[in-house]
């Protein structure tokens, strides 16, 4: 795959004569482009949501000159989708420019020390797996490949002098180099069965069955033909039986930073993964030669560390830390620092005053202060504070919004800001403020009829606050009266956001004519560790009661809700609390769930996370605990001698892929509705699995449920 030569005088010459032509319009001083201010105003559709570019987090070269980024530009065909990395000139306004042209996408950008060349990860003509390139910014050219590895490469990183890369790749048990890798993949190809074989736990991971692949970290020069050497290989700690990283798409993930020397690595890894059945799988921090070798641990206690950077100055490592709690079903990620070197790191923990979980962190390169940020009430803003963790203080905002990624190089702080009404765009954070840096989708979101969400708050009977946030439709008018749609969210351990959203999409949903009602109950993030801790040992009854109070409350609030049309649906965890809603209560028209559990006991055994199940009901289902029967929505079907029980139209949707709430529960939920006679539908995606990603999909499941929510609310009178 051809990239478009070029260097950075090119860029500069280009960013003025080229930047309509590549989609982007400069911003004015006024932070809007000439076009929008007169752009006529639609409701919105699902082609505005779906084919809105998708603007990918930011990467700073470490002299602050450039920000290069993803966009991916959707379509509803996904071989005509592109997606390519952009590049922005910080030091002035000049428009961003197009750096590669593929169609499969790069990621994790990762730039070299001098800031004139970076590498990248991408899968393109004859790699069967994703692999490492190589572009010069400063001299041009096209990106080089620099690794051709049978299973792959990922998260590559610069050695501090720019000459060896380190990056996770994975092995074959008992394959000791790539020739053996090689073979033990086409062995494996060959093979004339298909049956897979567990001993530990999970066997499957959100929609992927797991395969005996082990993780490992590699260090090469930082050229093509280099040989790649495992750093783990023959070692004693990647021999244990619980040795292992994060679990994501890709694989098994080790969180490695070069050490400020450049000869040893520093990296977290668990040693008791194979025992998530059962326990917390920690993770610690080790150490490793950049030679390879044995790995020395520098923590060996009971806390979880990840997202590791060392300070500018080299003196000082810093790490999101989890207390992971024996018997809590959620603990702040907290912001901690040790001092470096040592070779037994005692942490100290600069946000413990703070009870909110720090997201993301940077360290500008003038080692004065830590730029981070927090959700809060709907909202992600930036919030600084000193080395000591004192001193904390909110930094210039926007008001509204949420603020996605964060990048820092030299004294350049830049990330992506979004709404819901103002989709993901590039911005720089200041001290005067955030700036827009591009402005993809800005033409088109003005061009739509929507306005930014309302916030309310409302305490509950036993004193809690409550956050709320209310999305209006199209053309609205205070004077008329409109249907109400309680969504959900899911997690539990999550947050409704001011934030623009393609799975949910707040304005979508509301377009037929609806006011959507958004609540942040109990069990959610954004309001201190015991608000998320609170749903143990009451995971639906609780946040239940929440939602449908906090109807009652919109509907005392705005007089233009109609209080006997109402509705209410979720997904995941929002799917299990609109089951459990259908089960006890009459007081909604039409219910939606997606993904929603209807038996905890069932849901326990078939999902792909099973301990913090247990943690969160008090004990194994084996207990005779009262919670496994009496928060089961199923449970709870045939109670209409209570007046409740299932009884409301249930639209029910599944993704037959998804192992985290498997289509058993879908399948459980639509058989007991028909037993009961009551009306449902149950749609199920073949294709998809705990959301809905395909466009074609995600159109027709708009359809589906706008469809759905019509029929009882306004056809049926």
């Amino acid at each position: 795959m051809k990239l478009l030569p070029l260097s950075v005088s090119a860029l500069l010459l280009a960013a003025a004569s080229g930047a309509l032509a590549n989609g982007v319009t400069a911003p004015t001083a006024a932070g809007t482009t000439a076009t929008s201010a007169t752009a006529a105003k639609h409701a919105i559709t699902h082609e505005d949501v779906w084919l809105m570019k998708r603007v990918g987090a930011p990467s700073v070269s470490p002299d602050g000159r450039w920000a290069v980024f993803s966009v991916t530009e959707p379509s509803y065909d996904s071989k005509e989708q592109w997606a390519d990395l952009w590049i922005k000139s910080l030091a002035d306004d000049s428009a961003p420019r197009r750096l590669t042209f593929s169609k499969g996408g790069e990621s994790s950008v990762n730039w070299a020390p001098d800031s004139k060349s970076l590498v990248f990860v991408a899968k393109r003509d004859g790699d069967e797996a994703g692999q490492i390139y190589r572009i010069d910014i400063a001299g041009g050219g096209e990106a080089q490949r620099l690794t051709t590895l049978t299973l792959g490469a990922r998260s590559p990183r610069f050695s501090p002098d720019g000459k060896q890369l380190l990056f996770v790749s994975d092995v074959f048990p008992g394959a000791t180099d790539e020739e053996s890798i090689k073979k033990a993949a086409k062995e494996r190809k060959d093979r004339k069965y298909s049956a897979r074989a567990y001993e530990s736990f999970p066997p499957r991971f959100f929609d992927k069955w797991l395969d005996d692949k082990k993780v490992r970290l590699f260090v090469m020069d930082a050229e093509a033909g280099a040989t790649p050497r495992d750093l783990l290989a023959n070692s004693k700690l990647a021999a244990l039986p619980g040795f292992g990283g994060g679990q994501g798409d890709e694989g098994q993930s080790l969180n490695a930073v070069w050490a400020p020397d450049g000869k040893t690595i520093v990296f977290a890894a668990s040693t008791n993964r194979d025992q998530m059945a059962r326990a917390a799988a920690f993770t610690q921090i080790f150490l490793v030669p950049a030679k390879g070798g044995e790995a020395l641990q520098l923590t060996n206690d009971k806390y979880s560390y990840g997202s590791l950077q060392f300070a500018p100055d080299g003196k000082t490592l810093f790490a999101l830390t989890q207390d992971e709690t024996p018997g809590k079903v959620y603990d702040l990620e907290r912001l901690a620092s040790f001092t470096w070197p040592s070779v037994h790191l005692e942490r100290k923990v600069l946000t413990a005053a703070l009870d909110r979980s720090i997201s993301r962190y940077v360290l500008p390169a003038d080692g004065k202060r830590i730029y981070f940020t927090y959700e809060h009430a709907g909202l992600e803003q930036l919030y600084s504070m000193n080395y000591s963790g004192g001193d904390v203080k909110t930094e210039a905002n926007h008001a509204t919004g949420s603020i996605n990624s964060l990048s820092v190089g030299g004294k350049m702080l830049v990330g992506v800001w979004e709404s819901s009404i103002n989709p993901p765009e590039v911005h720089a954070f200041t001290a005067q403020g955030p700036k827009r840096l591009t402005s993809f989708n800005v033409d088109k979101a003005a061009t739509i009829d929507w306005q930014a969400p309302e916030h309310f708050w409302f305490k509950t009977p036993d004193g809690r606050q409550i956050h709320n946030m209310v999305v209006k439709p199209a053309n609205f008018d205070p004077n008329k009266k409109y249907p109400l749609f309680a969504v959900i969210h899911g997690g539990a351990a999550n947050m409704w956001r001011d934030q623009f959203v393609l799975r949910w999409n707040y304005h979508l949903l509301a377009k037929p004519g609806y006011i959507v009602l958004l609540t942040d109950y109990k069990g959610s993030t954004g309001y201190g560790e015991e608000f998320a801790r609170s749903i143990q040992f009451d995971p639906l009854k609780g946040p239940g009661d929440e939602v449908n109070q906090a109807v009652d409350e919109a509907i005392k609030k705005y007089s233009y809700i109609d209080a006997n049309k109402l509705a209410a649906g979720g997904a995941s965890y929002g799917g299990h609390l609109a089951n459990w809603l259908q089960a006890t209560t009459t007081r909604y028209k039409a219910i939606v769930s997606h993904a929603g559990e209807m038996d905890l006991v069932m849901q326990w055994g078939t999902s792909d996370s099973i301990h913090g199940r247990e943690v969160n009901a008090g004990g194994p289902v084996w207990s005779n605990l009262p919670v496994w029967r009496e928060q089961s929505p199923v449970m709870q079907a045939g109670n209409h001698e209570k007046g409740t029980g299932f009884k409301t139209p249930i639209l029910i949707t599944v993704g037959e892929l998804d192992y985290r709430v498997p289509v058993n529960n879908a399948l459980m939920n639509f058989a007991t509705q028909q037993r009961l006679n009551v009306p449902s539908k149950l749609v199920v995606f073949p294709d998809e699995n705990h959301w809905i990603l395909k466009g074609e999909n995600s159109r027709y499941f708009y359809s589906e449920v706008h469809g759905w929510l019509n029929k009882y609310l306004n056809d049926a009178q």
